[in-house]
């Protein structure tokens, strides 16, 4: 064997046992990964009227962020829907959800220089290294903030860097972890919940469209030059690290990898895991409404507020980036001087939600939030519903969007793609439904965001 085959054999050699000892790591029972995907994953819709059914179908079943009237959206098998019809409730199949085949490669974006699966999407290694490779391209706009460790680094298991990219049209002191500079900022954040795949390639075509329209689009440049964005790709990356390791059939895991509490499925189910929801966890109103103790359930909130150490990174960061612009009351508003803006991606609901999500109780600056919210759908031409959570879907805690506003006075919001009754519906749409569909509405709705950063509640 030549020296250059033989080098060939060990790169081979050691990739295989690299992909080994992460199929290890994340899903160690070979015999229940192919039982896993064998399964069909399907949508149930289940009819709940009263406030006793609803509260039992959300404590024991994988609730999705969907809903219409009465009737919630329950991700199972069949062993869930017998479960469902067993208790009593009225359930019908509302989706299957088939996995993709590989899309052809001249149809998936920069497939030579970025790893992707499920038929395009960007692995959370190619997240990062785009965020690097695009701080190098653009020196002058761009700048990576590494603003933490990921549970599985913390533990010495692998894991991830937490990254969040900064772009402006660089001065002295911009992009400084301080909040008290010149200029206004807005953030997107993506992938808090790991299996929604779209909500991370939103935030991949906003870094590009920002970076490849300065100095050519007026209207970004405009923006660069007066405001830094800020970027958060993956929220969540050694979820969503499961959720890859499924390859063509990704796994449904939505919350992050902490393992130390519940005897949770191995591989992770659409109904049972470990992990912590890290959109349960954050320190504004923790452990309440729409979050659980159950550790292998969907919603779990973790030990305390904040116990998660990427939920712990993000508000240090957020911290950072932002004056405390609210007082300490429930009712105290966030004043008119009050900059920064803030938008969750989620999937699949077509909304944009506004705090509070706790409670039908008005934010103190409603009007405002209301007024911004239907301004990015109008822009956006997605005809998604614009409100509070418990009004239009069901009530929630411990979210990051209600920490933004509720600790920081931050304008925040959620939006959840969606396009029902489509083929682009779900939490894992085919990829070409990014570009076709979810990007061009959200280029418009980011933009509207982004330029309501220097005064939100004006």
């Amino acid at each position: 064997m030549t020296r250059s085959r033989l080098m060939r054999a060990v790169i081979a050699l050691v990739a295989v046992v690299g992909m080994a000892v992460l199929a290890a790591t994340l899903v160690p029972d070979a015999t229940a990964v192919a039982s896993a995907k064998q399964a069909p994953v399907l949508v149930l819709r289940v009819h709940a009227p009263t406030a006793k059914a609803f509260k039992a179908l959300r404590k024991n079943y994988d609730l999705l962020e969907k809903r219409s009237g009465d009737d919630y959206f329950v991700l199972g098998d069949a062993a869930v829907q017998k479960s469902l019809k067993a208790k009593g409730y009225r359930v019908s199949v509302a989706d299957t959800l088939a996995p993709l085949s590989p899309a052809p490669t001249s149809t998936l974006r920069a497939a030579a220089t970025y790893a992707t699966f499920y038929g395009g999407y960007h692995t959370a290694a190619a997240q990062q290294q785009h965020l690097r490779d695009v701080a190098a391209t653009y020196p002058t706009l761009a700048t990576v903030v590494d603003y933490g460790d990921s549970w599985l680094k913390t533990k010495n298991r692998g894991g991830n860097d937490l990254l969040a990219i900064c772009i402006t049209k660089k001065n002295a002191g911009d992009c400084a972890l301080n909040p008290n500079v010149p200029k206004p900022r807005s953030v997107l954040y993506a992938a808090i919940h790991a299996r929604e795949l779209a909500t991370a390639e939103i935030a991949w075509n906003w870094i590009d469209y920002l970076t490849q329209g300065y100095g050519t689009n007026a209207a970004v440049t405009s923006l660069l030059d007066t405001t830094e964005l800020w970027v958060i790709p993956v929220a969540n990356p050694d979820g969503r690290q499961i959720v890859e390791s499924g390859g063509n059939s990704p796994y449904y895991q939505r919350k992050n990898a902490d393992d130390a509490r519940g005897n949770c499925r191995r591989p992770p189910t659409s109904s049972n895991q470990y992990g912590v929801d890290m959109n349960r966890n954050a320190t504004f109103h923790w452990g309440g409404v729409g979050s659980t103790n159950t550790a292998c359930a969907q919603e779990y909130r973790g030990t305390s507020a904040a116990s998660e150490p990427e939920t712990a990174a993000q508000q240090a960061l957020f911290n950072n980036l932002f004056k405390d612009q609210r007082g300490p009351n429930i009712t105290d508003a966030a004043p008119a001087t009050a900059t920064g803006t803030f938008i969750s991606y989620h999937s699949y609901a077509s909304l944009t939600l506004y705090p509070w999500g706790d409670t039908t109780n008005a934010a103190p600056n409603k009007t405002k939030l209301k007024a911004l919210a239907d301004r990015m759908v109008a822009a956006s031409g997605s005809g998604y519903t614009t409100g509070q959570g418990p009004s239009i879907l069901y009530g929630t805690s411990g979210t990051t969007d209600d920490d933004m506003y509720g600790r920081l006075g931050v304008a925040s919001f959620t939006t959840e793609l969606g396009a029902a009754n489509t083929s682009c519906d779900g939490f894992m749409p085919p990829y070409s439904c990014v570009g076709s569909r979810f990007w061009p509405q959200e280029q418009k709705a980011l933009m509207v965001l982004a330029q309501a950063a220097a005064g939100p509640y004006r």
